[in-house]
């Protein structure tokens, strides 16, 4: 249930209520991914989002639905795991946002009563903001009505601030700069050469 409720609460930016809530219907597995519906949110915006095929988390998924019990009257995901099996009690609010905390103690972090389970949802904001993802589609993706919320996540990233240091202290940038260059068998350059290059990735296409 942890795992499941970590994969989908981070990768929807999901509050603890919504994941309480969430129910087997909610979720369409398409083979290459599932597609998750949040119809009741704080902000009375409906969300959807999707989780991919990335690392082994459609096989957790499609396990922890496996172990469901079909006597089960109700639709409500997250069962609770007891002696081996899920029982038909659906897991409250309070067990659920104790999700992060479990992980933080397993981590070995300080401080485990400080995650909450709002870190799920900050988490996915931050992943985002790290990522270099601009504030529509953080607000979009998290259901914020306010802009002032997403643009916290932007300023105080530690991806962002780092770019920023490059750019007072060094004044470089780490932009993405993409160049093509068409060669054929009978102008290939005997060498190039690049200056002052940090992560630099080749795409080599051949065309027979």
């Amino acid at each position: 249930m942890i795992k499941v409720g970590l994969i989908l609460g981070i990768a929807g930016a999901c509050r603890t209520d919504e994941l309480v809530n969430l129910t087997v219907d909610d979720i369409e597995d398409v083979g290459s991914s599932l597609i998750v519906k949040i119809p009741n949110t704080k902000t009375k915006i409906p969300r959807i989002f999707v989780v991919t095929d990335v690392g082994n988390m459609l096989e957790l998924f499609r396990k922890y639905l496996s172990l469901r019990p079909p006597h089960v009257k109700h639709k409500r995901l997250f069962l609770y795991y007891k002696v081996g099996k899920c029982s038909s009690q659906p897991v409250g609010k309070n067990t659920m946002g104790k999700i992060p905390s479990v992980v933080a103690s397993y981590l070995k972090l300080p401080d485990v009563a400080c995650y909450t389970g709002h870190c799920l949802r900050r988490s996915s904001a931050t992943l985002l903001a790290d990522a270099g993802v601009d504030i529509t589609t953080i607000k979009r993706h998290s259901g914020w009505k306010s802009t002032t919320v997403a643009e916290g996540y932007v300023e105080n990233s530690i991806e962002n601030k780092t770019k920023i240091a490059n750019q007072v202290l060094v004044g470089t940038t780490t932009s993405a700069i993409t160049k093509t260059v068409n060669v054929s068998e009978s102008n290939i350059p005997s060498n190039i050469n690049f200056e002052n290059c940090t992560n630099v990735t080749f795409n080599l296409n051949v065309n027979k």
